[in-house]
């Protein structure tokens, strides 16, 4: 692959004298991350989720292709988001997505953009090294807070609360995840959900706020998931195009096309 791997943020380009520097975001390749590099990423990962262990962790990410890493002013790794790259056939139509594996952020910089946005530039990227080939953003998705990423950032996305989704929608997503997760992948359901935890939110992150539970989208990732809080993933779907994101995505997008 020849995607630029350049794409480094500058949240705080902006930031004053004497006030505290915004967290950066970078894309590196996996196969460039150092040991201890991979041991900050466990040791962030378990303080959020339960179910798991360093083999399970590695193993997962050795699967992947690049890891976006967000760092605070003294390099620590503050938040990731590890992905990997398909090219598949499904239905006779050849495909790009993104699969997107285990992310977090630090609860100190929840809030900060950095990472989404370093994320959105690297698929322009990947789009344009194929732009002709549809590119989607395939999303198992463990948490409401997640979820709820897919309308911050899409128009249009898969499983929506307010239409149905479309037949063709649903022939990638099944077709993706039976790819990559065999049996696991319960079409019916639309979710993943394996006979022990890959990992699942600890309870004090997994609880929902009243306020929260009642908007209409963490109302339907509950309904359609009940069994986040034991590791059950959402399998989401969405086109990732110029058309198809919301304006400030959209133009971040486009930053990775012209790069």
């Amino acid at each position: 692959m020849t995607i630029p791997l350049d794409l480094t943020s500058n949240p705080d380009s902006g930031t004053r004298p004497g006030t505290k520097r915004q967290p950066r975001a970078c894309v590196e390749r996996l196969s460039a991350l150092e040991s201890g590099t991979i041991n900050e990423m466990y040791d962030l990962y378990c303080r959020y989720y339960d179910a798991t262990s360093l083999q399970l962790f590695e193993s997962d990410l050795k699967e992947k292709d690049f890891v976006v890493l967000l760092h605070d002013e003294s390099c620590s790794v503050v938040g990731f988001s590890s992905l990997a790259v398909l090219n598949v056939e499904i239905d006779g139509q050849r495909i790009r997505a993104i699969y997107s594996g285990d992310t977090i952020i630090d609860r100190a910089h929840w809030g900060t953009q950095a990472l989404a946005f370093t994320w959105i530039r690297f698929a322009g990227a990947v789009k344009a090294e194929v732009p002709d080939c549809p590119l989607y953003w395939f999303l198992i998705v463990k948490g409401h807070r997640t979820y709820r990423y897919l309308s911050a950032f899409s128009v249009e996305f898969y499983p929506h609360w307010r239409m149905p989704t479309p037949a063709w929608a649903q022939s990638i997503m099944i077709g993706l995840a039976r790819r990559r997760f065999n049996d696991a992948y319960d079409a019916e359901r639309g979710v993943l959900s394996f006979p022990q935890s890959r990992g699942h939110l600890r309870p004090i992150w997994a609880a929902v706020e009243p306020e929260e539970a009642a908007r209409p989208d963490v109302a339907f990732f509950l309904d359609s998931n009940p069994g986040y809080v034991r590791g059950d993933e959402l399998v989401c779907l969405t086109e990732l195009s110029s058309a198809n994101l919301r304006p400030l995505a959209s133009r971040v997008f486009g930053q990775g096309l012209r790069q």
